[in-house]
């Protein structure tokens, strides 16, 4: 398949059997991985939404090329604005692991302000406590800050997927108290 064909297929409504072909073609294949990345930055947002749900299926084998696009993704979901567009990013880069000496800041505190947020969708909230944990278990002054959001939590209605996301990570941090 060409380019062309894929943007055809992004630009409209698709189905998991379309996703599985945009995969086949991108995976293992540097210069259509990075045409799909092209795809997920395009002001249209029914392209850029379904090339990144697209990224969100692709193998373990492509895991490194995620990876050096993990800043590229920050920036992007700093500025984002569609919670749809928020969610996705947030999918692939919950996904990824943040190293101690590898932790932007500005992407901790974003995080850290959506958990409690209830303007911001239950997916955006879950993902990005899931995400907050992975760079805050590092260190314990990151993990007692954590604990005061999730605390904030309890005030609030939540969905079953954030009650569940909630546990989860309240189960992790006590496993990290023990060692």
């Amino acid at each position: 398949m060409s380019a062309i064909e894929i943007e055809e297929i992004l630009s409209r409504k698709i189905n998991m059997p379309e996703i599985k072909t945009v995969v086949a073609w991108a995976s293992g294949n540097s210069g259509n991985l990075l045409r799909l990345w092209n795809f997920a930055c395009s002001d249209e947002r029914r392209t850029s939404v379904n090339a990144l749900w697209t990224i969100t299926h692709l193998p373990e084998t492509d895991s490194n090329w995620i990876l050096s696009l993990r800043d590229d993704m920050i920036d992007m979901l700093l500025v984002e604005g569609d919670s749809g567009k928020k969610r996705l990013i947030l999918q692939i880069l919950r996904e990824l692991e943040y190293d101690k000496e590898n932790i932007r800041t500005d992407f901790l505190d974003y995080c850290m302000s959506k958990i409690n947020s209830e303007c911001e969708s239950y997916a955006v909230r879950c993902f990005s406590l899931y995400t907050a944990f992975k760079m805050c278990r590092h260190y314990p002054e990151l993990i007692a800050e954590l604990e005061n959001h999730l605390d904030m939590m309890s005030f609030q209605s939540l969905s079953p997927g954030l009650k569940s996301a909630l546990r989860q990570t309240e189960s992790k941090i006590k496993k990290i108290k023990k060692r």
